[in-house]
């Protein structure tokens, strides 16, 4: 995500338990803007199954209401439903309240695009060998465009280097539905939500917990390798792992870029992780952060996913 700073959302209640619009909205008369893409109309924030590349919700797919929902909505073995739990979900009033107000608001240089306005659910190969988690989506990146690390300047960045590893087919990702496609790699953000100045409350984050701890579970089978971007990524990801089983040592493994530290899992698997600085433009415009470094950590993650497994 890239420090990106719209206007302050009104105030909003905190929203109630409600059951998912049993109304086909494809049959909806044509209203809203049209997708950059395929020219469809769409209002912002985008219904559920509506019909934007890559939606993973339908009308009816369950809606968590709050950090108990979450909890229980997340007890799945199945990824493509969890996606779609995952991005109709409600349960965090202030981070519900900003991602639908700049959806609505825009970014002048959107003004003639919908917004996704919704949660990111986790993109890419469903049995990837790397795994890339990031902090949350950027206001008028995932949060306009409804894929993850898409439309902003960090994106720009993370997909060019990801492509000269040989992990994304196209050095740039614009749009969902744009052909860029990951190889043997998936991406997913800690906290779903777009949040105001770029920062989850602990709140947002325990409650959020519950998708990432479920998602990284269910590809864990074949992951080789996790990127941490930045420090926030990496504390998630060591939550995650402790409470799915794996051996976190105490004191927990140090942050910093190029850290590597390998976690045993449960039934002998080792899988590596890996630390980056984030590409957000605050670590690149200041040269913290530079294409080189960058690219030898996604590097390094290609080796680990080539090599036989521990």
């Amino acid at each position: 995500m890239t420090g990106e700073h719209p206007t302050p959302p009104h105030n909003l209640p905190r929203s109630e338990t409600y059951d998912a619009p049993s109304q086909d909205v494809s049959a909806l008369p044509a209203t809203g803007l049209p997708h950059p893409l395929t020219g469809q109309l769409f209002d912002s924030p985008v219904p559920a199954g509506g019909g934007w590349p890559g939606d993973p919700a339908t009308a009816t797919t369950p809606v968590a209401a709050d950090q108990v929902g979450v909890t229980s909505a997340a007890r799945t073995d199945d990824l493509r439903e969890l996606e779609a739990r995952v991005s109709v979900c409600r349960a965090c009033p202030r981070l519900v309240g900003w991602r639908e107000d700049v959806a609505t608001a825009k970014r002048r240089a959107f003004a003639g695009e919908p917004y996704w306005g919704r949660p990111i659910a986790g993109w890419g190969d469903p049995n990837p060998a790397v795994l890339v988690v990031g902090l949350a989506p950027a206001a008028h990146g995932g949060n306009r465009t409804g894929r993850v690390f898409t439309g902003d300047r960090s994106g720009d960045w993370l997909f060019a280097s990801l492509h000269r590893a040989g992990l994304a087919v196209q050095p740039t990702s614009v749009a969902a539905g744009d052909g860029q496609r990951l190889l043997r790699t998936r991406m997913v953000a800690a906290v779903r939500c777009a949040p105001p100045d770029n920062k989850p409350t602990p709140a947002e984050r325990d409650t959020c917990a519950p998708w990432l701890r479920a998602e990284i579970g269910l590809v864990l089978a074949s992951v080789r390798c996790i990127v941490a971007l930045g420090s926030y990524g990496w504390d998630a990801v060591l939550r995650a792992l402790r409470e799915l089983g794996a051996q976190v040592p105490r004191p927990r493994p140090r942050f910093g870029h190029g850290a590597q530290s390998e976690l045993p899992l449960p039934g002998g698997a080792v899988v590596h992780l890996l630390g980056s600085y984030h590409p957000s433009q605050q670590n690149t415009f200041t040269g913290r952060l530079t294409e080189p470094m960058l690219d030898a950590v996604l590097r390094r993650a290609r080796t680990l996913a080539d090599s036989p497994g521990d």
